[in-house]
């Protein structure tokens, strides 16, 4: 594609009421989570990661996700999915009928370190155990490389690790991966060193972009996935999120600014700009801090 050739329309998974809220240190109480879901689910976005099913001393915000999974009001037109780390959190998930898994691994063997104590090859065993249970429940799975476009322990990754770590997840099964920029060190430049050099090494699966907005380059690195074809991506209400694994990490490109862009560009995304700003309000209105999103303050260009 060149360099002004975009894809006619692109899918968006908003990952908020997981992502975002996990990040929080106050506490979000259960109905204000399930609020927030159901204001998501009435804005047209196709995929919503609403919970995940891990360890409640590990993420505290996620202690109550099956109370917010029974709570929410499932719009039958929203692809719901949970974030899984090992076979009990898909066991969990298969059981409540989630509509798709999500499993994580890491680029760099200090941050998977960090988030689950063992290293990048000891934890596909995990990957393979989430795997085999969504193989069995029928249910679709993701598998999630975090700090695929530099470490805040580890530097810049080399575009071929992320591609060993790709043909390891392809190994065990999964078809679709999502690349994580966890601390914002993405750049349009290492965002087009990696994704090229996944479309030349593993053009077989589908590539889903998690940029961070840190350092104000989120939505430069979208564009940038655009020209080389990418048409999925995450993004979260308010521009709220982070990894509480990575001092500094906070910052996910926010859904709002995200669509307003590729509306301007006419790139159909088939979400309601006007009632993806309700939503951000509700998640504004149970957090203490201003949300980072540019749209929530300012509106639309043309209001």
């Amino acid at each position: 594609m060149s360099a002004f050739s975009y894809p006619s329309e692109v899918t968006i998974r908003e990952v908020g009421p997981r992502d975002g809220i996990q990040s929080e240190k106050a506490e979000v109480s259960t109905a204000d989570k399930i609020r927030l879901i159901d204001a998501l689910s009435a804005t047209g976005l196709p995929r919503i990661e609403a919970v995940s099913f891990v360890s409640p001393k590990a993420i505290p915000q996620m202690a109550d996700a099956t109370e917010v999974w029974a709570g929410i009001r499932r719009n039958p037109e929203v692809f719901y999915s949970a974030l899984v780390p090992n076979r009990k959190g898909a066991e969990i998930a298969a059981e409540v009928e989630v509509d798709g898994l999500q499993v994580f691994t890491a680029a760099t063997d200090s941050y998977n370190l960090k988030n689950t104590g063992v290293t990048v090859e000891d934890s596909l065993p995990r990957v393979r155990d989430v795997v085999e249970v969504a193989q069995g429940a029928g249910i679709p799975v993701e598998g999630t490389i975090s700090t695929a476009f530099g470490c805040p322990y580890e530097g810049d990754v080399a575009p071929e690790r992320v591609v060993q770590v790709t043909r390891w997840l392809i190994d065990e099964g999964i078809t679709s991966i999502s690349y994580g920029d966890t601390t914002g060190m993405g750049t349009p430049r290492r965002v087009r060193d990696v994704i090229t050099a996944l479309q030349a090494d593993a053009p077989e699966i589908t590539l889903n972009m998690h940029f961070h907005d840190t350092r104000g380059t989120g939505l430069a690195n979208v564009l940038t996935a655009l020209e080389l074809g990418i048409t999925y991506f995450d993004a979260s209400i308010g521009g709220m999120g982070g990894s509480p694994y990575a001092e500094g990490a906070t910052g996910n490109i926010a859904t709002e600014d995200l669509v307003h862009m590729l509306e301007d560009m006419d790139i159909v995304t088939g979400i309601d700009l006007s009632a993806l700003i309700t939503a951000g309000r509700t998640a504004q209105s149970f957090l203490p801090g201003e949300l980072p999103g540019k749209i929530l303050k300012a509106g639309p260009r043309l209001g």
